[in-house]
């Protein structure tokens, strides 16, 4: 499967802005030089001057200040919090690539877009040829560390549940619940706990039936659920471990990178809610089950069973969610009472005997409407803190992970910093080692000019390879014949971002047929979606509502038409923004555009489905299906993902 590590434009480093500028749409071309600041390492080159390189490299141009910053994009304009450098001499790029932008950052909102005719490279990170985006401050400079007294929850407002964090050196990883998107199990890095990026996948395909691939069946709701990714010192490998749900048994997969490649290997049992330990001699446990938990100590190699035991059995309430740790010799099982308690299981042996405390219970959350956080994953700092990353349960947008500290009593039992009995809205920031770059934020525009797809980007199940391709843009040939969006392949989806975001996408229709249907989605059990629709060599632009799945997942409606016209042209744009504010009656709305800039509301509100049942939350999906016969394609230029 390709995809790539990095090549999103936009960076959310320690100093990222809360409210950033919208990119244009429209903005395509060569990568521009963004001003660094001559911080420690830097080079600073005469104001409003970026370097060129003729081999790809966006250099650093300008002076930099430490809190405003100055640049120059050729063909356009780019800003920063503290000065503007209009088209001048910006730096060119004659054969694309990217070259990390070297000097300091300047302070929060230090970042600037740029618009007209190039792309941007951030401050103190990298840039990518041929894309447009917004840039916020990196870690390089003498800015001060950390960046803020405190941290804000949701540290990421995405829909991330089932969490699994852990520290490898000065780096902290995670992983999610993917279910039936492809690929699955998303691992995201850190350097503070607080700022995150995307990485890779550790199931690169869901190869667990033909369902999964929408043939003969569907696979919603099942795949990827809570699983464990640990790293193992000894072999410097990562270990993914899950029991599929809806078959495909138990799978482990490895690699020696977050990125990859990841290798698939059968388990020694399907461990349902499993949680991953590799104790200090070398040995691997997994805790799981649900209501009875039970220990199982795995082969050497961790791919078979040398014995499990039953370690603890509730009564009066279910458990599960198991997550496995030590903590100063002493064996650790956190579980999750769904979906508003969590609880500690403590034994000096990992057999037990087991005795259990309470750590969360019925605790308010820190986003209004939103529920109890829960069943997620202690993690130790480089200079002994803890922390607890749980999640909410925030639908319409899903589950939301929000970081909180733990303190551990001087018997060894650990309990959360709440303020009023309440998991807060804010904490002081991680005493971790500055970062030694920023990462790389999910917002922003991708040209799907890089070799392979941001990771990010997860398919509607298992996508038909030979239907997509990468070339100047993401080209989706119709690889399905229906009239039902939820059973169409390659529709490629994005998350939401909370509370409110925009997705838009910018089209090459010049390729369709009649009869097919390219467009945007918001997709979830009830959808609705913006589409270019070909029919007797006429071409318009229509907003399709009332999409609906039953209790099954079995689509019940493949919507009607809400609102159309005429376009002309082989460029379109459409738009859809989302609301996902925790509680009812948050809305989805419809845009289109022939020029990238004036949008036209299309149709009618999407009132978004706030019931938990379906799990994921609501995502943006990239689609193009045939409605008659196989043939046609349309070419994605680019995706903007703006949160205001």
């Amino acid at each position: 499967m390709r995809y790539a590590a990095a090549s999103l434009l936009i960076l959310a480093g320690p100093f990222a802005c809360s409210s950033e500028p919208e990119p244009d749409p429209g903005s395509t071309g060569g990568a521009a030089a963004v001003v660094g600041g001559a911080g420690s390492g830097g080079t600073s080159m005469p104001a409003g001057r970026g370097g060129a390189d003729s081999s790809g490299g966006a250099r650093v141009g300008g002076a930099s200040n430490g809190a405003a910053g100055q640049a120059a994009v050729t063909g356009g304009t780019a800003s920063s919090s503290g000065g503007v450098s209009s088209a001048g001499e910006g730096g060119a790029v004659s054969s694309g690539g990217a070259e990390p932008a070297r000097g300091g950052a300047g302070a929060a909102g230090g970042g600037g877009q740029s618009q007209g005719g190039g792309g941007t490279a951030p401050i103190g990170g990298m840039a990518t040829a041929g894309s447009a985006g917004t840039a916020t401050a990196g870690s390089g400079g003498n800015e001060p560390w950390p960046p803020a007294a405190t941290f804000q929850n949701p540290v990421l407002w995405e829909d991330l549940p089932d969490i699994e964090v852990f520290r490898v050196d000065d780096t902290f990883y995670y992983t999610s619940s993917t279910f039936h998107y492809s690929p699955g199990a998303p691992v995201l890095r850190s350097y503070d706990l607080v700022n995150w990026e995307y990485v890779g996948h550790s199931a690169p395909a869901l190869d667990f039936g033909a369902n999964y691939n929408l043939e003969g069946g569907h696979a919603y709701v099942k795949g990827i659920y809570a699983s464990s990714l640990r790293y193992r010192p000894s072999n410097k490998t990562f270990y993914w471990i899950g029991c599929i749900n809806g078959g495909g048994g138990g799978a482990v997969f490895t690699a020696t990178s977050p990125e990859g490649p990841w290798e698939k290997h059968k388990a020694g049992g399907c461990y349902y809610d499993v949680g991953l330990l590799v104790d200090d001699d070398d040995t691997m446990y997994v805790a799981y089950g649900n209501t009875n938990i039970s220990v199982a100590q795995l082969t050497p190699d961790g791919f078979g069973q040398v014995k499990a035991q039953q370690v603890y059995s509730a009564t009066n309430m279910t458990i599960e969610g198991a997550h496995f740790f030590k903590y100063k010799g002493d064996y650790y099982i956190t579980v999750t009472r769904p979906a508003d308690g969590e609880f500690v299981l403590r034994s000096s042996s990992p057999f037990g005997p087991y005795t259990i405390k309470t750590l969360i219970d019925k605790n308010r959350s820190p986003v209004p409407g939103s529920g109890v956080p829960h069943q997620g994953s202690f993690v130790e700092t480089q200079n002994g803190d803890w922390y607890y990353m749980a999640f909410i349960d925030a639908f319409p947008g899903g589950r939301i992970p929000v970081l909180a500290p733990i303190t551990w009593s001087s018997d060894g039992w650990p309990s959360v910093q709440l303020v009023d009995n309440a998991w807060a809205a804010s904490y002081p920031y991680p005493k971790v080692p500055r970062p030694p770059r920023a990462v790389r934020s999910s917002l922003g525009t991708d040209t799907f000019s890089g070799p392979a797809l941001l990771p990010e980007w997860e398919w509607n199940h298992n996508p038909d390879a030979s239907k997509w391709s990468l070339n100047d843009g993401l080209v989706l040939q119709t690889a399905t014949v229906t009239t039902d969006l939820y059973k169409a392949r390659n529709t490629l989806t994005r998350r939401t971002r909370g509370p409110q975001s925009t997705g838009t996408v910018q089209l090459d229709i010049s390729g369709m047929k009649d009869g097919d249907v390219a467009g945007l989605a918001l997709l979830r059990d009830a959808s609705a979606y913006v589409a270019i629709k070909k029919s007797a060599g006429s071409t318009q632009v229509t907003m399709v509502n009332g999409l609906n799945m039953d209790s099954k997942w079995n689509t019940t409606s493949t919507g009607t038409a809400a609102g159309s016209a005429d376009v002309a042209g082989n460029t379109i744009w459409l738009r859809a923004t989302a609301d996902i504010r925790p509680g009812s009656g948050r809305e989805g709305k419809f845009f289109y555009s022939t020029d990238g800039t004036t949008f036209t509301p299309i149709g009618s509100v999407l009132t978004l489905k706030n019931e938990w049942q379906f799990f994921l939350g609501y995502r943006y999906g990239i689609f193009n299906f045939a409605t008659s016969a196989l043939g046609g394609s349309v070419t994605v230029k680019s995706f903007t993902l703006t949160a205001p």
